[in-house]
């Protein structure tokens, strides 16, 4: 060792052949066993103490070291759901960064005091300053990663905490658990909202309605688009609401300048105003009183729902840096149909359309010379393109801007406890079939005067196709004989790959662009 080890010498002063007192440390012999030393601290915390002879409160830090490394690996590897469960606890992130800035320090502390004991009693200006520089440079390489696990913490408890804690709710699922999170049910229902205010402000129109219906072993989806213009929605029997509006909800005023205020879409800001605490307690009165509207329209239970304010949309899609969707023909961008108010312009035809946050927001909302089927077409492709934009890493590198938009933006009943399973769910869901329904003018529907038993019907169908191929065709369903051509049925469910894949309107139809 004496390449690496500083060699004890007698006292100055001493007398020829006097015993040397020994050091009570051992001390490396130049720069590099010096840095080779540190480093070695650096990762094996206290094995510099150890060789140094420190060796009691080295092993008592090593071995300290070793366990705190062994058990972290222990608890997320022994179970794939423990990381998931792990970063939607907001107690368990708070403490973890305490736990890692208190643990940068300590480590910290045993770098800095091993490169102390060992570097050499005598050395030059320069092997001080390239050693101090070194021990500096350990500590920025570990404090950049400790400071962002820390603070990603942080938010992450926050987000959980605002979006998805304390939301009381009179219809959302009771006694559900994390080992039970869909209490044996094989589908879980949830309503998609978009509104045209603030989550929080009274008042909301929700233009954008959608029942995302999943299955809960495959992650097989169907959604269902309801048009925002539906007129006498329907409660269930043993709803208060049904008491109230025992012909669903209509007009009964006679003043047809008021039938905005009676459709689907004005439910989620009339029925609390008319009918506070009607359905019992809870936070948002309105989603509750929609989540019972839509499951009797369709006669699927509504679980839970999710609220997105179309006006901050626009910053979640700009916190994940964009999205990509097919044009097929001219959007426009603001204007008013009725008031012949031309757009300011169009998101103009094209395959492979990159937008921002935006230009998303009008290909969702825009209908100036369009249809609401239109609207809610591009709406369902909106959905596809920011699932396929939810790439880990580029989560990941954006997610301080997304957890802040999403806690102004998103309001939800979903607990907490819920968000492992939904993870989880979501997996399944990216290599599942996904259909669509979307009730649009037809032979068979008018949102003015909808056939309830005749959508109750096409969601049935829908959900259990197995079933009904095996019962043979119902009513709705067209047939053909060989003097026929077969007819398109109106509830037939469509692939949303095909309703959104690239196909210029000019192919198909004919229309006025701009």
């Amino acid at each position: 060792m004496s390449d690496t080890v500083e060699r004890s010498v007698a006292p100055r002063g001493a007398r020829p052949g006097a015993r040397r007192r020994r050091p009570s440390w051992r001390r490396a012999a130049g720069l590099s066993g010096t840095l080779g030393v540190t480093a070695m601290t650096a990762l094996l915390p206290g094995s510099g103490y150890v060789w140094s002879g420190r060796r009691k409160f080295g092993w008592v830090v090593l071995l300290l070291s070793l366990g705190v490394a062994a058990y972290v690996g222990w608890y997320f590897l022994r179970d794939p759901h423990a990381a998931v469960t792990f970063v939607f606890d907001p107690v368990r992130l708070k403490t973890a960064a305490v736990v890692v800035s208190v643990g940068f320090v300590a480590w910290a502390f045993v770098v800095v005091t091993t490169y102390l004991m060992i570097r050499p009693a005598h050395r030059r200006r320069l092997q001080t300053v390239a050693g101090t520089a070194f021990v500096l440079f350990l500590c920025l390489v570990v404090a950049a990663p400790v400071a962002v696990a820390a603070r990603y913490s942080m938010v992450q408890a926050d987000l959980v905490t605002h979006v998805f804690q304390h939301n009381q709710s009179a219809t959302a699922p009771r006694h559900v658990t994390d080992k039970d999170p869909w209490s044996g049910r094989d589908r879980v229902n949830v309503l998609l909202l978009g509104g045209d205010g603030g989550v929080d402000r009274e008042g909301v129109r929700t233009d954008s309605m959608i029942l995302m219906s999943i299955d809960t072993h495959s992650g097989r989806t169907v959604m269902f688009s309801l048009p925002r213009n539906m007129m006498n929605a329907p409660f269930p029997d043993n709803s208060p609401l049904h008491a109230v509006y025992p012909d669903g909800f209509r007009n009964y005023t006679g003043d047809s300048s008021q039938d905005g205020n009676w459709m689907l879409n004005a439910i989620y800001r009339e029925v609390p105003a008319l009918h506070p605490h009607i359905l019992g307690k809870s936070d948002n009165e309105g989603a509750d009183a929609l989540k019972q509207a839509v499951e009797a329209t369709l006669g699927v239970p509504v679980d839970y729902y999710v609220l997105v304010n179309l006006m901050g949309f626009r910053q979640i899609v700009d916190a994940m840096g964009g999205v990509t969707v097919n044009i097929n023909q001219p959007i426009p961008i603001g204007g008013n149909t009725d008031l012949h108010v031309l757009p300011d312009g169009y998101l103009q035809p094209g395959p492979h359309q990159r937008l921002n946050g935006f230009q998303a927001l009008w290909f969702t909302r825009g209908r100036f010379g369009s249809t609401d089927y239109q609207r809610m077409d591009r709406q369902r492709c909106m959905i596809g393109a920011i699932i396929d934009e939810a790439k880990p890493l580029k989560l990941l590198s954006r997610y301080q801007q997304l957890a802040a938009a999403g806690k102004r933006i998103v309001r939800t009943d979903i607990p907490s406890v819920l968000l492992p399973a939904f993870v989880d769910l979501g997996t399944k869901m990216k290599d599942a079939p996904v259909q669509s329904v979307v009730f649009k003018t037809s032979d068979k529907f008018f949102s003015g005067d909808p056939d309830f038993a005749w959508m109750r019907q096409v969601a049935r169908r829908a959900l259990h196709p197995h079933h009904h191929k095996k019962h043979g065709p119902t009513a709705g369903s067209s047939s053909s004989t060989p003097s026929s051509s077969p007819s398109v049925d109106p509830g037939a469910p469509e692939n949303p790959k095909d309703s959104c894949a690239y196909n210029p309107v000019g192919t198909t139809t004919t229309t006025t662009t701009p």
